[in-house]
């Protein structure tokens, strides 16, 4: 009774409460005197009394932080040192993290800011990030003020940027994000393992700041650290059992829609199955609205650069579940849509066309026959709108994939009719297309081996055979056959002739060019022999005889123009082309004008007009290559080229090395390389130029009956676009260049906002060739406001256009002026 009535002595150990020692550690820290190792030893002591940190209430708390914030602004004096930092590591969680971050921001504190990231550093390598976690998942912790789990949630995610802001990037490397976001990952299975033991053991918490945590960490930007540590994990833990399956779905639902999508991209790209996607998400896109618009909608219409797999792992998640699979009409629908849209197609990248035939193909696999039945109609409907709208391209690449998607619906809903059939040349997008139809597996869903690999494995899973089993199992089944044939055979008296040495007889061709038009032009069937000499002659013959070839230059054009095929003769079009050119070439001007004048006349099919589009192009860049002669020449000028050295492995000595690389940069003057001399002769295509130009331009306005380029016929229209582009290149250092150019440049302007990419990147490509082939001086003099529109136009097609090779074309061009600006520039005035 005595000693509890005694007066306290100097110490604090009589004192057996923890408010009254932490009220006595502020004291001493204001003091700085020698009592402070007692002190905080004390309050370390104390604590762990009280039972630990957590067992700390409001108002202890409020002390145990007021004495922490006290020891961070104490001089150096007054912290012992190695004891003031396991007061920190020991106290609450939660609450140290908080001073320790106002500690770094602050300006006033008496720590350096590299002790502050001491503490830190030792505090996440003691694990004490999931007890943090932990202490804010108590009830009793989500009853309080909502404001300071915001705050506690942004310090917990934007630690690594607060501390590299502090240390100006000299951060320890545990405060790397590709470190430090693991570590979390790690923190948050610490969390939810615990929370699985509380709700089997029947206790209640909270798993809604963990959720905050996950969606904020995604929503920055590190899926990939934080998932590659939690999706692993949690697959194995969710195979067979439903806790940890309910506490999944739990993770993702309570994360805010504002990160819902993050999240359910980087859950979609990340795992390895629909199945395992199936467990960790459960029915989200059902029960959420925001995660049904991402991926329903957004990963599917809005965005393309998902691989394979992710589709494939998307629509196998939609499909495993009755409840979620109605929603795997509804996206067929609207891919459907979509693709069949021709404002889509002519307005979307070719990349997002294939993206989203990929996904129709995939959700085709996952369908079953009273679901496509159902809406069998509306598939049909929409197979026809769409292939027609892709026929219509003026893409290859588009038009194969309307005819292969086309293809595919045709054979999943006529599964009993006749089905669709195009021809096309198959490669290896095709193939790929058409291999999504199989659908793959649930478990494994991964990118699809190349063909190559496949029927590697094929053949592998096949028994080998025996070489001479092989031949004499192919063999037996013939020798029957041949036993007949020979009974039959024996009955017959008839001879056969000896036809060993028949020659087949050969048709004399034409000698001159008046006899080929009578021939070309006849109509008698016993001809055909006569009539393939001749087509093949023809060429030889026009450029063997240009005199003759002068006379009837024009009729011979209109023939060959309007020449059919007879026979099946192999290579016809390509005779034809060369015979064409070979009259052009010989008879310009007249020959040009009456192909010019054709290409804008009536009773012509499209083939044709893109013909004479041809031909004007092949013509103009025979007519304006310079003829080589042959013409030998002892040369000691050698050609610049790259020369690849042998392979320089360890056998072979550095000195040969050196000797080679020597002797390859030796000039020599006493011998060199036989060469032909070219000699030098006028551009044929300088005076003939703008009869193949100007009538080209002229008329694309003015529609025809049966022919109008601004109109549905836009694929004719970027073959003219391009071969304007060629022209205008092939003038360069001409007389007409400056006038085509300007020429060029307004029918460039006006056709700028083209909705087709083909006629766009053609008109691209002009713009290119006037670049090159107009002199810089002319393009100034002539054409500056047009110069300075057309570069504010490039600048916008650059940013903006949805096509890639016209991104790449305006790109081009704007370097294209910037260095002939740059030249023009160093010129001396």
């Amino acid at each position: 009774m005595a000693a509890a009535l005694a007066p306290p002595g100097p110490g604090l150990a009589l004192e057996p409460g923890l408010e009254s020692v932490l009220r006595e550690a502020v004291a001493a820290l204001g003091r700085a005197g020698e009592g402070m190792v007692a002190a905080l030893g004390a309050v370390r002591a104390a604590v762990a009394a009280a039972g630990g940190p957590a067992a700390l209430g409001e108002r202890e708390r409020a002390l145990f932080g007021a004495f922490l914030r006290r020891l961070v602004r104490a001089p150096g004096a007054a912290r012992p040192e190695g004891l003031w930092q396991r007061c920190f590591l020991e106290g609450p969680p939660g609450l140290v993290f908080c001073v320790l971050l106002e500690a770094l921001g602050s300006a006033g504190s008496g720590l350096d800011p590299k002790e502050v990231v001491g503490v830190l550093e030792q505090f996440l390598q003691q694990g004490q990030v999931s007890a943090l976690l932990w202490e804010v998942c108590q009830p009793q912790a989500q009853a309080g003020c909502l404001e300071l789990q915001g705050a506690l949630l942004n310090k917990i995610v934007c630690l690594p940027e607060h501390v590299s802001n502090k240390l100006q990037g000299k951060n320890p490397p545990v405060f790397f994000p590709q470190n430090y976001f693991p570590l979390l990952g790690d923190a948050v299975l610490q969390v939810l393992e615990k929370i699985s033991d509380s709700l089997r053991g029947g206790l209640d918490c909270s798993i809604s700041f963990v959720s905050h945590v996950l969606g904020k960490v995604c929503v920055h930007g590190r899926q990939k650290e934080i998932l590659g540590v939690l999706v692993p994990r949690l697959t194995d833990l969710t195979k067979s059992d439903c806790i940890w399956q309910r506490i999944c779905w739990q993770l993702v639902e309570c994360v805010p829609d504002r990160w819902m999508e993050a999240v359910v991209l980087g859950f979609v790209q990340r795992a390895p199955g629909a199945d395992v996607l199936s467990r960790l998400l459960g029915n989200l896109v059902v029960k959420n609205k925001k995660a049904q618009f991402v991926v329903t909608q957004k990963m599917l219409l809005l965005q393309y650069g998902h691989t394979t797999a992710v589709l494939q792992n998307l629509f196998g998640y939609l499909s495993l579940d009755s409840v979620r699979r109605t929603l795997l009409l509804r996206v067929l629908q609207e891919l459907l849509e979509t693709w069949s849209s021709s404002s889509a197609v002519k307005h979307s990248p070719a990349e997002q066309q294939l993206y989203i035939s990929k996904a129709i193909l995939i959700c085709l696999s996952h369908l079953k026959e009273p679901e496509i039945a159902s809406c069998r109609q509306e598939l049909l409907t929409s197979m026809m709108e769409g292939v027609k709208c892709h026929l219509e391209s003026s893409l290859p690449q588009l038009r194969r994939l309307g005819m292969v998607v086309a293809e595919s619906i045709s054979l999943n809903i006529n599964t009993e009719g006749p089905v669709l059939k195009f021809e096309y040349e198959e490669d290896d997008e095709t193939r790929e297309l058409k291999s999504l139809l199989v659908q793959t597996p649930s478990f494994c869903a991964v990118p699809s081996l190349p063909d190559d690999d496949r029927s590697e494995k094929a053949g592998a899973a096949l028994p080998l055979v025996p070489e001479s089993n092989e031949k004499s199992s192919t063999a037996a089944p013939g020798m029957p056959d041949e036993e007949s044939d020979a009974e039959l055979d024996s009955d017959d008296d008839l001879i056969p002739y000896d036809m060993s040495e028949d020659k087949e007889l050969k048709i004399k061709a034409p000698m001159y060019i008046r006899d080929c038009i009578e021939v070309l032009t006849g109509s008698r069937s016993e001809d055909v022999d006569k009539w393939e000499a001749t087509i093949k002659a023809l060429e030889s013959l026009v450029r063997r005889n240009p005199a003759a070839t002068r006379e009837v230059s024009v009729e011979l054009a209109k023939i060959l123009l309007h020449l059919e095929e007879k026979t099946c003769i192999e290579g016809f079009e390509a005779l034809r082309q060369r015979a064409q050119v070979a009259v052009l070439t010989t008879d310009p001007i007249p020959v040009a004008e009456y192909l010019t004048s054709q290409f804008y006349s009536l009773n012509y099919s499209l083939r044709q007009r893109m013909d004479i589009l041809d031909v004007l192009v092949l013509a103009a860049q025979e007519l304006s290559c310079p003829k080589f002669h042959g013409k030998t020449t002892h040369s000691d000028v050698q050609k610049p080229c790259i020369q690849l050295l042998p392979g320089s492995d360890s056998s072979k000595g550095w000195r040969k090395i050196v000797d080679e690389r020597i002797k390859s940069k030796t000039r020599r003057f006493n011998t060199g390389q036989c060469r032909l001399e070219l000699t030098s002769c006028p551009n044929e295509f300088n005076s003939v130029a703008g009869y193949f130009f100007f009538p080209l331009i002229q008329h694309f306005d003015r529609p025809l009956t049966t022919f109008d380029l601004l109109g549905e016929d836009h694929l004719v229209l970027g073959r003219l676009v391009h071969t304007l582009a060629v022209l205008m290149y092939l003038a360069v250092n001409t007389v007409a260049a400056t006038a085509m150019g300007k020429a060029l440049l307004e029918f460039v302007w006006a056709l700028r906002f083209h909705t087709d990419s083909y006629v766009r990147q053609g008109l691209l490509s002009c713009i290119s060739s006037l670049l090159l082939s107009v002199p810089t001086e002319r393009m100034l003099a002539d054409m500056t406001e047009e110069l300075l529109e057309t570069q504010s136009w490039l600048g916008v097609v650059m940013e903006k256009d949805p096509d890639e090779d016209c991104r790449r074309l305006a790109l081009q061009n704007l370097l294209l002026m910037e260095n002939l600006k740059k030249k023009l520039e160093a010129v001396p005035s």
